[in-house]
């Protein structure tokens, strides 16, 4: 087992695999930028080391900056996270001419399933499902019209090196898609380096489910269960749940068995995620694979009992799984709000600044997984992702109930964040049905805001919050002024309605 790793990462996901390595008796070094001198990985850390500005060109996406500070601090293994580093092939391959263990994938199969088109073209010969369309980037608008026409509108437009929806363009109409082809390959340019761009059939209104993998170095290949992801902004992640509504075991077992076979034709190590679409008549088609640990792995970890980290560290040591396809076992429902900084009712819009208040919710079922504390100011300078909540219950409505309270008991004070956000999707009729897709957010975006129940008594919560304000009013307690003295006779009843009023 490693006796110390270097974590090439920032923010919760950093803290989280700090934790880890701390259970299993692992020293941890973090790296940050000028920004992040002060963030909670750098404090939860054994060690750490500088980087540079907080551009992460210079600092977190820098290859030799991160391999110089693994060996300085002696590190034996680089954990990448999630994002930055994480799925890039010439880090895991600077990580192995360094003689550093690399907690993922080998390079080679990240550059296999690193690009879309060219894991299209293996899946292929792997007779795996995909959605019909190119498996090569498009040469010209006169070959996309060609496909289009072939496979039928509407049609999707996909970056092939692309992800968090860059260079990606729906056609419903073939007037509109020389001029989408364009807007998707320099989007793709711009964001990923690459403008190759292919089509494939759009699948209306589809649900996005994707499967955990796990492969150790000796050719054991298993299965988690499935997450259902449907639930998105622009084609990024907003809330994810485990497991799916719609999937029962017998969908399970065959999504499950095609991962698998995903894995092991790209001859996959480590924690990998097979992503699927799904149309409405539950025929699931292969999206892509994530070579990486994902943002919403906790509900896995609480539905199967398994440390997902802890496993990803003991396969990269050359641990062999722990266990069989046959003994995992799905219990329970989990679900994951991701707690942004930004502005729902703007559009959105970042929210960077100083945390001032901070009131944490806790109680039966809850898991939080944050990089924030109070008093910590939020750079504008990267994703602004905060923290994880997540509700775990004995079935999806006890999760649902127990997560809605949290989110009542959950505030960030000094800064906008999304946490109105799933209190309206949580209380949605459609999401307590179980009715999901990709366009589930678009369309509750679209709707009048309705006032919540919990919200009804408006005038008393502000009645309440006016009051603790008052008494932590900043400088209130020297007050000469003799109406206030005899108001404030006593100072423990003051501390009492204070201690309160929390």
């Amino acid at each position: 087992m490693f006796k110390k790793i270097l974590i090439a990462n920032r923010g919760e996901i950093a803290v989280r695999v700090t934790r880890a390595c701390r259970e299993m008796g692992i020293e941890s070094v973090a790296v940050y930028s000028d920004v992040d001198r002060a963030s909670l990985h750098v404090r939860k850390a054994d060690e750490a080391y500088h980087l540079g500005p907080a551009a992460a060109a210079e600092s977190y996406m820098n290859i030799p900056k991160i391999i110089d500070a693994a060996k300085r601090s002696g590190a034996e293994a680089i954990h990448p996270g999630y994002g930055f580093l994480s799925e890039n092939s010439r880090f895991a391959h600077a990580c192995a001419e360094a003689g550093i263990k690399f907690i993922g994938p080998t390079a080679a199969a990240m550059e296999m399933m690193g690009s879309k088109t060219r894991a299209r073209q293996h899946m292929e010969k792997a007779h795996i499902p995909f959605v019909p369309g190119t498996s090569r980037g498009l040469e010209s608008a006169e070959e996309a019209a060609r496909v289009a026409e072939k496979i039928g509108y509407p049609v999707m437009l996909k970056a092939a090196a692309g992800g968090g929806g860059k260079g990606m363009r729906l056609v419903h109409t073939p007037d509109k898609l020389k001029s989408a082809l364009e807007g998707a390959q320099s989007e793709a340019q711009r964001s990923f380096g690459d403008s190759e761009v292919y089509i494939e059939k759009a699948i209306l209104n589809p649900r996005h489910i994707e499967m955990q993998v796990l492969a150790d170095e000796h050719g054991n290949t298993v299965y988690l269960g499935e997450r259902e992801c449907s639930i998105q902004r622009r084609h990024q992640k907003v809330l994810e749940e485990s497991p799916s509504p719609i999937v029962d075991p017998d969908m399970r077992c065959r999504m499950g068995e095609v991962a698998v076979r995903v894995a092991r034709a790209a001859e996959y190590t480590n924690a990998g995620t097979i992503e699927f679409l799904v149309d409405q008549n539950k025929n699931f088609y292969f999206l892509e694979m994530n070579t990486r640990l994902q943002v919403e792995h906790p509900v896995t970890e609480l539905t199967t009992g398994l440390d997902l980290v802890h496993l990803q560290i003991r396969i990269a040591a050359g641990e062999k799984l722990p266990f069989t396809q046959d003994e995992v076992r799905i219990r329970g429902h989990a679900i994951e709000c991701r707690i942004y900084a930004e502005d729902p009712d703007n559009n959105f819009f970042p929210s960077p600044g100083k945390i001032t208040l901070l009131l944490l919710p806790s109680g039966p079922g809850i898991r939080r997984d944050s990089g924030m504390y109070e008093g910590w100011t939020v750079p504008i300078d990267y994703d602004p992702l905060l923290a994880k909540l997540i509700g775990y219950g004995t079935d999806r409505a006890q999760a649902t109930a127990r997560l809605t309270r949290a989110l009542h008991e959950y505030f960030v004070g000094g800064i906008k964040t999304n946490l109105s956000l799933f209190r309206r999707i949580l209380h949605d009729e459609d999401f307590r049905a179980g009715r999901l897709d990709t366009g589930f957010l678009d369309r509750l975006l679209a709707r009048p805001v309705k006032a919540l129940a919990a919200d009804a008594q408006g005038a008393e919560i502000a009645a309440i919050a006016a009051g603790l304000f008052a008494v932590l009013e900043p400088g209130r307690e020297t007050q000469n002024d003799g109406a206030a003295a005899a108001q404030d006779a006593s100072l423990w009843k003051r501390v009492g309605r204070s201690e309160a009023l929390r």
